[in-house]
């Protein structure tokens, strides 16, 4: 967001403490309450939407909250108390509907009224912003449950007992147990989500908790729910996260959640997250600085459909002459799946001008990549009418295309939910309970099965591997209508080199996804690996967080010690987006892992994309990488479809498009290339990839086969001319002087044979003798 979220109650909050004063002439009550920063006589704000049951604006997260924990007011109360701030707050009320009452608990003085905040960001302990140092704990059975572990959605390792395990979990069970999170700084506290311990072996959670509060880690006050301390409702299961609110907002350092009862079978085991908006300043006034953000003026928030829709629409109208809008598909439930292009010359190919994608929301709930995507249109279009020379490049040498959202009906389901309450499976399927990314065909163990019962593996075609028929049938159990939209894209687009964005970790993986004799983690490169780990690297190395040498490991894996990337069969298996890209097209992908948050708040999207904005725009650049031309017939200069193209040493080849150009992206060096098209006569020349973000351009002219122009004249009815007259006698002539040759050649092989055996009969003949 363009300010912090307390910005605009800073403002008003003084204004409260003014408005008092002059009702009350009690200028040193206020200011022995402002600078009085014990525990004992911390700052504590009330919302008066909860004393006077006024309705209030809801956010998504809101409408899920569950918080039947937090008693009310009696109606009397509430009506007294309603009574009396209607005429102290009307005009603030009518103005912003939500107001918060400022109070020292053990030195009463007049309530002062001041607007209450938005609803308060997450401190950050899912993506990593609270450090490890920041976390404690009254005890913990072992370093892997350590107070470092209990971070909202974070997974363990499939080994319970290492170091990385899913949650932290007391050594007691007893309700002295606590977790503690450190703000730094003076914090408006609202809430606390929680969660229960990721563990395929363990079914741990926190069924009810106390909240305590303290500006020094000293002192405590538990929070109160009137004359009571609050207890809050936890978990019901170890995965669906579970939002209490403060009945209280409340202004302090440190924040303990407090385990009361906890599942009868397991242990005092949760992962959290706290909410609440900074606070600082000698007289407590809400903290006014900026938000770490981005100085892109984007429209930083999280997207819906018809929100999606709309600015995609906004993009195309303020640059109508290098963007269209295209579906290539409905999801199941309706929705349509909707691409931006990006280029000079809108709904065209054009010859030699490389074909990139992007695709996001492949899984509905890792939303960052779609709202990356969102970004990246709306930053081209504004930097392309500014002339900015590289965007301006970019543009008008490539044809650009961007799906935001491949799977918007699990999207939606997330976004229902919110940021935090989306948990870390809900929205990644699609409406059909099926994960897109295993929903393409397998052409690896296809290939591979071949090439090791054919007599000849390189006859076995390494590309343009055609569909299986069990995918094609009607009542194939892998019809879903996204994935084949997808594939029909891909057919229809002669697409060069793409990226699929996906969240949960901060990685790039690259083909081979699928593993031989799917082994669960085994290394399995492509003819291409060199150049994929150049793609991955590209990417890895300009990520403002995955290139940082002290980051934090997102769960229990640590990517860094690969430079933040690897190959994907090495991590774990599956024959995804990626393969069928390399073996069914000409298309290289790799997978984008954004951030180790799947969804992360609107607060963080501005820094999210200054993270991923240098990476997004420089491999895209990667298209322009290698060789391309155009392969044509030599006589009429038209270009031939479907040329094969295969460089030396590579063993994986590639075809032209319709109009006969091509793309091989290749490292720097010196490659030895042939082109071959049917009823062609091949061609080969040597080509040369420097250093330089450009292609190399390789053209190839193709001539005919006597043959095959001998039936395309046959077939139109023309007459043969007397050129093609010679060169068919003549070609008939060398067969004839061919097969003669190889006839004479076994004739004397075979009277060679006669020889040698008439003359060793005999030798035995006078032997016996």
């Amino acid at each position: 967001m363009e300010k912090s979220l307390c910005t605009l109650a800073a403002v008003v909050f003084l204004g409260g403490f003014l408005d008092a004063a002059r009702r009350n002439d009690s200028t040193a009550e206020i200011s022995s309450l402002l600078n009085n920063t014990s525990a004992a006589e911390s700052v504590t704000a009330q919302a008066q939407d909860r004393a006077t049951d006024r309705p209030r604006t809801k956010s998504s997260r809101d409408k899920q909250l569950d918080t039947k924990n937090i008693s009310r007011d009696s109606e009397e109360e509430k009506k007294k108390k309603e009574e009396e701030d209607d005429s102290k707050t009307e005009d603030t009320r009518t103005q912003l509907g939500r107001t918060t009452q400022f109070f020292n608990p053990h030195k009463p003085t007049e309530d002062l009224i001041i607007p209450l905040l938005p609803d308060c960001p997450p401190l950050g302990l899912e993506s990593l912003r609270v450090d490890d140092n920041q976390i404690r704990a009254s005890s913990y059975q072992r370093m892997g449950l350590g107070p470092h572990r209990g971070r909202l959605n974070i997974q363990s390792g499939i080994g319970d007992g290492d170091l990385y395990d899913g949650a932290w979990c007391a050594q007691y069970k007893d309700r002295h147990q606590w977790l503690e999170v450190d703000a730094i700084h003076l914090t408006l506290f609202t809430g606390v989500i929680l969660q229960g311990r990721n563990s395929i072996w363990s079914w741990d959670w926190v069924h009810t908790y106390k909240v305590q509060l303290s500006n020094d880690s000293v002192s405590w006050e538990t929070c109160m729910n009137g004359t009571e301390e609050a207890i809050f409702e936890g978990n019901q299961n170890p995965e669906t996260p579970v939002l209490g609110l403060l009945p209280v907002p409340t202004a302090a350092r440190f924040l303990r959640i407090n385990p009361q009862t906890w599942y009868v079978n397991g242990t005092v085991c949760l992962r959290a997250e706290i909410l609440g908006c900074r606070v600082d300043g000698p007289t407590n006034s809400f903290y006014s600085e900026e938000e770490p953000g981005s100085e892109d003026a984007l429209d930083f928030r999280q997207h819906n459909y018809k929100e999606m829709r709309k600015l995609m629409k906004a993009v195309t109208e303020k640059c109508p002459d290098i963007t269209r809008i295209y579906t290539i598909g409905k999801s199941y439930l309706g929705l349509k799946l909707y691409v931006m292009e990006i280029s000079d010359n809108p709904g065209k190919h054009e010859l030699g001008e490389p074909e990139f994608r992007y695709v996001a929301g492949m899984h509905g709930n890792e939303a960052l990549g779609r709202e990356l995507v969102l970004n990246l249109m709306q930053y081209l279009c504004r930097e392309y009418k500014k002339g900015n020379q590289r965007i301006v490049r970019l543009v008008t040498e490539t044809r650009i295309h961007l799906l935001p959202s491949m799977n918007p009906d699990g999207y939606e389901e997330a976004y229902e939910k919110g940021s935090e309450l989306a948990g870390w499976a809900e929205g990644r399927y699609n409406f059909e309970g099926i994960d897109l990314n295993h929903n393409f065909p397998d052409l690896n163990n296809i290939m591979w099965d071949t090439q090791e019962m054919a007599a000849d593996k390189s006859k076995v075609p390494n590309h343009y591997i055609p569909i299986p028929e069990y995918y094609t049938q009607e009542d194939a159990m892998v019809r879903t209508c996204v994935t084949r939209a997808v594939i029909n894209w891909m057919q229809d687009i002669p697409f060069v080199l793409s990226a699929n964005l996906h969240g949960g970790e901060l990685v790039v993986t690259y083909p081979y996804d699928c593993t031989r004799d799917w082994a669960p983690q085994e290394d399995t490169p492509t003819a291409d690996n060199a150049f994929f780990r150049w793609l991955a690297t590209v990417y890895a190395s300009t990520n403002l967080v995955m290139s940082n040498p002290n980051r934090r490991i997102c769960h229990y894996e640590d990517f860094q010690a690969h430079n933040n990337i690897i190959n994907g069969g090495a991590w774990h298996t599956v024959p995804g987006m990626n393969d069928f890209s390399y073996l069914h097209n000409n298309c290289f992908e790799v997978t984008v892992e954004l951030s180790c948050d799947k969804f992360p708040h609107v607060s963080e999207l501005p820094i999210e994309w200054e993270n991923n904005k240098e990476s997004l725009l420089i491999y895209m650049e990667q298209v322009h990488r290698g060789i391309k031309g155009v392969v044509r017939d030599k006589t009429t200069k038209q270009g031939i479809e479907d040329a094969i193209v295969r460089v030396e040493d590579h063993e994986h080849d590639i075809r032209s498009a319709a109009d006969g150009d091509y793309w091989r992206l290749l490292n720097p060096g010196d490659y030895k290339v042939m082109v071959w098209a049917q009823g062609y006569y091949p061609s080969m020349r040597r080509c040369r990839v420097g250093r330089e973000p450009h292609a190399t351009i390789c053209d190839f002219g193709l001539t005919k086969t006597p043959t095959q122009r001998l039936n395309e004249i046959q077939t139109k009815g023309g007459k043969i001319p007397q050129d093609l007259q010679l060169r068919l006698r003549a070609l008939r002539l060398r067969m004839l002087r061919a097969s003669t040759k190889v006839l004479n050649q076994r004739r004397e092989r075979l009277q060679r044979a006669r020889r040698a055996w008439s003359s060793g009969g005999q030798r035995a003949f006078s032997t016996r003798r």
